[in-house]
């Protein structure tokens, strides 16, 4: 028995001791993957997102497939709306002309390995173990062959990648052992122009001949390949086990570029160095904050969702700081300025929208990784300069106008209320007020390139609301009226809580008049927030539950990839003003009570994939949805209607459900968004969440109860002066859910929430638990947390 004891005190010391970096699982939710989901190969942000692709055709169901039974090749860049460099290592009688499906290869996840930062995998078809790790800008690829005289490396430059097809490429052969070129990746819906991905290609030792193939025909040795519909394959000889190293350099600027990107980021050979760099990089990052206690499984989801919400949104600037600037009718190469130390200030950043951001970024970025944060608000300040506008979701230099509203705002504006303020904050809010109005990002909804009609900022500002339907022309996507009338409102309230910093007294009162312009859309006959038409008329028929797009042909809800019953909800900076609408703070609680009950029904959201079919309503209709960013916020409300034990409930019960599974199969229910629901779930997991986004003049964090008995948050000392903040628990397990008591920095806490100040400065917060809820606690109606009716 002694024995035993002893083991089973081992066993939970090796478990428990493991680096945040070795408890990643990136298979979780692969099955489900869209383009820019899966990550193995890459560093935080890095612009080469090196993984095999079994999916190759559209943003969704693309890219890794964790279900699909064969790799069409390795590609080396998986972004918002960029694709580009597939290259696949093959034996015996080439097939690259036949393309991608016939020259692929089964595999089994049986050899298959994915940790941050490398990849391996054996290609069965060929006999080859494909092993992938990468530098920020550099893919770096090692082969074991089997004993053959006819190994090819094809690098395909007309290969379908996701959002985007191969348009053309060029390759040229610079050395027996050097490849250089580009591909032209097709303009889509979302990026407006053709974009260039240039590549340098070293490998280890010399290749035989350079071969290509054009128009499904091989045409031969080659030392330069240029047009449509072919590529280039290098041909090695090879002993049995040996093995073959190849680096890729990728640039968005030019081939000299990717070259230098490639000799100043990976002088060296050593291809077990980069593994263990890039280990030690994910884990400094991910070690930012430390966890304790609950299960290895909920251990493990954590730094998943931890590592997720630092990827997605990808560099596109060099090592020197050159950059693409699409932004005008021709590319332009620009100059990212240089430090003191001869190095670029900032990256440059590829990004989907930040639409939902405020609720996820604003809050863990800018307390856990503020230098990040930073770098973020720069790059778009930087875009400010080069088109005239700060862009809410920029792909390859270019505009996308993704999503609706100025969701860049938000993000902005907090980064600067939390002190972090290397960045031209004249520029920043001078570009921002521009967004706000007519010619700026709320006169454009999403995609709409060529017009400045869609987002009816004009109607906004004349009559307090946007009507729906706008028109019978359709501008874009999310053409919500609506729905984008709530997030103009809210946007405006944060933009506004800039302008009193910054003393622009005019502004500030005529932005918080447009913060109440929420009210205008609610129908106290229905209950809910309702289109309004041109004339002013509700819109008819109504119906809470129909989705923004109507499944069966009719005009849709208007609210922004949710339905009315979820949107309603959407009042972040004045929850107490929606309540009054309602008729007060118990019946607003009660309301939102039954959506949850009801919602927990489908499982908290309506994308919800097991095996292959859908368990929620295939229509969307929904009162909540945690599979996507609208319904993010909605258990955090009942802090703020004076009932903290049902946002201690639902947080809980929406983790167990919807953010604790670990298999390939199941994840995020949903769309994860480049991090934006893996940081969710980091936040309530931990505790802490932000209502307003952190854009208040004295941002506030609303509390909930932690599922870890310990969690400690490194602070860094160039932006905050503590050193770090401990939160621990008492009696915490999966029942044991709902708080009875809050100690903060040893001093009670009787209330929902406190300021991030005091978080900076470093200190400790202590909960006690139980499973039953404490019905006095932060319930005073003078220390809820407050809104702009307050």
């Amino acid at each position: 028995m002694k024995k035993l004891r002893l083991f089973l005190i081992l066993l939970t010391t090796v478990i428990y001791s493991q680096q945040p970096v070795d408890l990643v699982n990136p298979f979780v939710d692969s099955a489900n993957s869209r383009w820019f989901f899966f990550t193995s190969a890459s560093r935080p942000f890095g612009m080469v997102n090196l993984s095999p692709d079994m999916g190759t055709a559209g943003a969704w169901e693309s890219g890794y497939r964790y279900n699909e039974k064969t790799i069409n090749f390795f590609s080396h860049i998986h972004a918002w709306q960029l694709s580009g460099i597939p290259v696949m290592p093959t034996t015996g009688k080439i097939k690259a002309h036949l393309g991608p499906k016939n020259y692929g290869s089964a595999y089994s996840h049986d050899n298959e390995t994915a940790t941050p930062g490398y990849h391996s995998v054996v290609l069965e078809d060929y006999g080859i173990k494909v092993e992938l790790t990468s530098t920020t800008r550099v893919g770096f690829h090692r082969y074991t062959f089997p004993a053959s005289d006819q190994n090819s490396i094809i690098i395909d430059l007309s290969a379908q990648l996701g959002p985007g097809g191969t348009k053309s490429g060029y390759a040229k052969k610079v050395s027996n052992s050097k490849i250089k070129g580009y591909a032209v990746m097709e303009k889509t819906s979302r990026r407006p122009k053709d974009t260039k991905v240039f590549f340098a290609i070293h490998f280890n030792k010399s290749f035989e001949t350079l071969n290509a193939w054009k128009d499904g025909e091989l045409t031969g040795k080659v030392n330069k390949f240029e047009g449509t519909n072919g590529g280039v394959y290098p041909v090695f000889k090879s002993k049995e086990g040996e093995q073959l190293l190849m680096k890729v350099g990728i640039s968005y600027v030019s081939m000299n570029q990717a070259e230098l990107n490639l000799t100043t980021e990976l002088e060296h050979w050593d291809f077990d160095a980069v593994v263990s760099d890039s280990k030690k990089q994910w884990n400094d990052h991910l070690s930012r904050i430390e966890i304790k206690g609950n299960t290895k499984d909920q251990q493990v989801r954590f730094y998943t969702d931890l590592w997720h919400a630092l990827q997605g949104r990808r560099i596109i600037s060099d090592v020197n700081g050159k950059y693409s600037d699409m932004t005008g009718e021709k590319q332009k190469i620009r100059q990212i300025p240089i430090g003191t130390d001869g190095k670029p200030k900032f990256n440059h950043y590829n990004s989907d929208s930040f639409w939902g951001a405020q609720w996820t970024l604003n809050t863990l970025w800018h307390l856990v990784y503020p230098k990040i944060s930073e770098e973020f608000v720069n790059s778009m300040l930087l875009m400010y300069d080069d088109g005239g506008l700060i862009p809410r979701g920029p792909s390859g230099g270019n505009y996308t106008y993704v999503m609706t509203g100025a969701s860049s705002t938000p993000f902005i504006v907090s980064a600067y209320m939390k002190g972090i303020r290397g960045f031209d904050i004249n520029k920043a809010y001078e570009g921002m007020l521009k967004n706000a109005m007519p010619g700026g990002m709320m006169s454009k909804v999403g995609y709409e390139h060529y017009t400045n009609i869609g987002g009816g900022i004009e109607y906004y500002i004349d009559r307090g609301y946007v009507p729906f339907p706008l028109s019978d022309k359709k501008y874009g996507l999310h053409q919500c009226g609506p729905g984008t009338t709530m997030e103009y409102a809210y946007q405006d309230w944060t933009l506004a809580q800039l302008a009193k910093s910054l003393n622009k007294k005019d502004d500030y009162a005529m932005l918080m008049k447009r913060a109440e312009n929420y009210k205008n859309i609610y129908d106290k006959k229905t209950g809910w927030m309702r289109g309004r038409t041109l004339d002013g008329s509700w819109i008819e028929p109504f119906d809470p539950l129909v989705y923004e797009s109507d499944a069966f042909g009719g005009p849709g809800s208007g609210f922004v990839e949710a339905t009315a019953a979820s949107g309603t909800w959407f009042v972040p900076h004045d929850l107490a003003g929606l309540a009054r609408l309602m008729g007060g703070k118990s019946i607003a609680a009660k309301r939102l009570n039954q959506s949850f009950l009801i919602a927990e029904q489908h499982q908290f959201v309506t994308h919800n994939y097991r095996g292959d079919k859908f368990v929620a309503d295939q229509r969307r209709r929904a009162y909540l949805n945690y599979g996507n960013q609208p319904s993010m916020q909605t258990a955090y409300i009942f802090n703020y209607m004076g009932q903290p034990w049902l946002t201690q409930k639902w947080v809980r019960d929406v983790l167990e459900v919807v953010y604790s599974d670990n298999t390939p199969q199941k994840g995020y229910s949903g769309d994860e968004d480049q991090g934006l629901m893996g940081a969710l779930s980091v936040l309530m997991k931990i505790g802490l969440f932000e209502m307003k986004g952190g854009t208040n003049q004295k941002p506030a964090y609303d509390i909930s109860s932690p599922i870890f008995d310990e969690i400690k948050i490194h602070l860094d000392s160039d932006y905050y002066s503590g050193k770090s903040f401990t939160i621990t628990t008492q009696n915490n397990n999966l029942k044991n859910k709902y708080i009875q008591s809050v100690k903060l920095n040893g001093v009670p806490l009787n209330q929902s929430w406190f300021y991030h100040d005091v978080l900076i400065n470093g200190g400790k917060l202590e909960y006690v638990l139980d499973e039953s809820p404490n019905l006095d606690w932060a319930v005073n109606p003078e220390t809820l947390p407050s809104s702009m009716s307050d």
